[in-house]
């Protein structure tokens, strides 16, 4: 692997996992992206880069998230029992998730990735929220089971931790403040990653195009250096996010999504802006 990739995943894995702890992000609109752009550099063709993206993804927001959603624990914020139910949920739809993506071309999984992170961006900055003291979220496992089905397909689907999903359900449909959203969006996560990330390296043991050290379509060197440093940075970002307002904080969550989201469709190289 070149230096510069070594570097470059580095410097990502400590912004993600600064961001997963902060915005309860489950890293994919970042992680994806930047992992795409070195495997493509590397040579690998659009389909295989693109699910060795999400695999990687996965399985490098699993102990992000862990690191994360512990240090939240400690801070009262991550309502668990709703995790419970919305992660054990999401297990198996993320599996199937997953499983189905490994048999769907890698160019349409980008650009659907991309549309998806755009609605959810749009839909978090046109709803209206209320401004009044906290509530308690609603009081329904059926419902959380509910929504916790098409969370884990997305999930697995678009290789992603789910935390663009999570945080605009638990805010608009369970009314939960934005702290505890974020709290409890990487406790889901956890369940989510792990399934997603398993369906990824099994259904993916005998692809071809695989570079050296990959177990199935996770790429074991990159999701290290993702992982090694992100870990330390997440416990960074949770003490930051409960410093911050609430509104500032949806703000941040709507900016990064809405720029990922039109980075996978491609409209920065249609216009040809290197950003």
């Amino acid at each position: 692997m070149p230096i510069a990739h070594i570097i470059i995943l580095l410097v990502t894995g400590s912004g993600v996992g600064f961001a997963i702890g902060l915005l309860g992000l489950g890293g994919g609109p970042i992680l994806t992206p930047v992992q795409y752009m070195l495997f493509t550099d590397a040579g690998l063709p659009t389909d295989t880069a693109v699910k060795l993206s999400f695999g990687t993804t996965l399985l490098a927001i699993l102990p992000i998230a862990i690191s994360g959603a512990l240090r939240h624990h400690k801070k009262g914020a991550v309502k668990w029992k709703i995790a419970f139910v919305m992660g054990g949920c999401g297990i198996i739809t993320a599996y199937a998730g997953a499983t189905l993506a490994t048999h769907l071309p890698g160019a349409a999984l980008k650009i659907t990735f991309g549309v998806v992170a755009v609605a959810i961006a749009v839909r978090m900055l046109t709803a209206r929220l209320p401004e009044t003291k906290e509530e308690e979220p609603r009081s329904n496992p059926w419902l959380w089971a509910a929504w916790a089905i098409p969370i884990g397909l997305f999930t697995g689907i678009l290789g992603i931790g789910g935390g663009i999903l999570i945080i605009p359900i638990l805010v608009l449909a369970l009314k939960f403040r934005m702290h505890s959203a974020v709290a409890t969006s990487l406790a889901i996560m956890m369940f989510n990653a792990a399934s997603g990330a398993i369906g990824y390296i099994i259904n993916g043991l005998n692809a071809p195009n695989l570079p050296a050290y990959s177990l199935g379509y996770v790429h074991l060197p990159t999701w290290f250096l993702l992982a090694a440093t992100g870990i330390g940075m997440a416990q960074l970002g949770v003490v930051t996010t409960h410093r911050l307002p609430a509104k500032q904080l949806r703000y941040m969550f709507i900016a990064v999504v809405f720029y990922m989201g039109l980075r996978m469709i491609g409209v920065f190289d249609w216009l040809g802006w290197p950003i």
